[in-house]
């Protein structure tokens, strides 16, 4: 019995009961109330054989519904049953094909895995080159086939084959083209390219650096010295011919690191003042050594011009005067002999400090130029360890930097105390060669004085 029918049951025996009750309260005889009772039993058999008659109904429908679940259920078997022979009738169809690939494909797949490997290992060097900045797209074909999943077409095999002999044929020549230009400022001008390779690109002169990650050439933030760039207004300037070029065989990584390399200028200011020092000791010493080197130029001139003209002494030159120091009688030379020799010797002294002037000077310089080097090293260090007592790190790259700055100082010592060293014993050297000469000079001249006086001394007793 269904939860529907009894609740029908219950609901009929509720209302009889009901009913009973209200008519024993309003018949006032029993016959009223017999009479009441049976068209209650009456009424009651009536719902009862409807209530009945509804339940064999449902449960004829309830029997229809489990007749058709039940053939839906053999149906879905035998469907279940039809599809699993299908599975494997298909499982076995595809091993059958697949077997039949593998047999004719035959060296086919390891021609797809050669080129995906080969396809992978363009894509690298197509990304990096300078090329890709004239033909841009190049870099997107390698990479989508050495991901494929599938045999690549005739189509594909033929592209790849002419991307890379179209890469080894552009590496060999001299390119010209237009193409947009990233300035300093991040602004893109249209400019003509000269492309020597994939390994170097210039334009107006200057030296350009290609960016894979966005394709494009930008100039370099530094470019290289003068001499450099004046090579590559040769290249951009020529039309036929052969000319000289600069080429990077690290296609861009060394001209990059060339020109991040700090100039003179820099060095000595990251020096701080000891450099400045130095500097300002070599300077003073190299003017002094070329006023002196030409005041002996002109000495050495003068003197070798009096020379010739020993019988007439001129106050220009060192020769002349000590010549003209001595103005006595030639009979009383002899007599005076010492007193010649001193006043000879004294015009002598007294021309051998300009002769030799700045020379302690410069020695001074070349004594001093190292220690000051070394003076401008320890500070260089001290800042540099430093540095890394700040950062907290042990970079070696920070160390040597440090150390390379710290090193300038010494380089500028040397610098200058090399150069003064031989410059100074230059200008010895010329300075004794005058001293000489008017040591030889004045010592000849007294000799001839005296020679002279002795001879017309002995002469005169003679003629009397």
């Amino acid at each position: 019995m269904t939860p529907r029918m009894r609740l029908a049951i219950a609901a009929a025996l509720a209302a009889q009961c009901l009913a009973v009750q209200g008519a024993g309260a309003a018949s006032g005889s029993l016959d009223e109330l017999l009479e009441k009772t049976r068209n209650a039993r009456a009424l009651q058999a009536k719902a009862n054989a409807e209530r009945e008659r509804q339940f064999l109904a449902a449960r004829d429908e309830q029997s229809k519904l489990v007749a058709e679940a039940v053939r839906a259920r053999d149906a879905a078997e035998a469907r279940s049953q039809a599809l699993s022979a299908q599975y494997d009738q298909n499982e076995l169809k595809t091993t059958e094909l697949q077997n039949l690939l593998d047999s004719r494909l035959g060296s086919l797949g390891e021609l797809f895995g050669v080129v995906r490997q080969v396809s992978g290992d363009v894509s690298g060097v197509v990304f990096q080159s300078m090329i890709s900045a004239e033909f841009p797209g190049r870099d997107e074909f390698f990479q989508n086939l050495s991901k494929a999943k599938e045999l690549p077409s005739i189509t594909k095999l033929e592209q790849l084959w002419y991307e890379m002999l179209r890469e080894m044929t552009e590496s060999g020549k001299v390119a010209r083209f237009k193409t947009d230009i990233v300035a300093a400022d991040g602004a893109k001008t249209p400019a003509e390219v000269v492309r020597i390779g994939p390994f170097i690109a210039m334009s107006d002169g200057k030296y350009l650096n290609y960016l894979p990650s966005v394709k494009v050439l930008s100039l370099l933030p530094r470019q290289p010295p003068g001499w450099l760039t004046g090579i590559a207004d040769d290249v951009q300037m020529a039309q036929q011919g052969y000319v000289g070029a600069a080429v990077d065989p690290s296609r861009g990584v060394l001209l990059s690191l060339y020109v991040q390399r700090p100039s003179w200028v820099e060095r000595v200011e990251r020096g701080e003042l000891v450099n400045y020092v130095i500097l300002a000791v070599g300077l003073i010493g190299a003017l002094c050594a070329v006023y002196q080197f030409f005041y002996l130029l002109r000495v050495r001139v003068a003197v070798s011009r009096q020379l010739r003209q020993l019988n007439r002494p001129n106050n220009d030159n060192p020769l002349g005067r000590v010549l003209s120091t001595f103005r006595g009688d030639a009979e009383q030379a002899e007599e005076e002999a010492e007193v010649v020799e001193l006043r000879i010797s004294e015009a002598v002294l007294r021309e051998v400090p300009l002769l030799e002037r700045f020379q302690a000077f410069l020695r001074l310089a070349v004594a001093a130029g190292p220690l000051l080097g070394l003076v401008g090293t320890v500070v260089g260090m001290i800042i540099t360890f430093q540095s890394i007592t700040e950062s907290g790190s042990s970079d070696p790259r920070l160390m040597a930097h440090g150390i390379g700055t710290a090193m300038i100082a010494t380089v500028l010592g040397l610098g200058i105390a090399i150069p003064l060293l031989f410059v100074n014993a230059g200008l010895a050297s010329m300075s004794r060669s005058l001293v000489q000469i008017l040591d030889e000079q004045s010592t000849g001249l007294l000799a001839e004085m005296l020679e002279r006086g002795r001879g017309e001394g002995g002469a005169g007793p003679r003629h009397a």
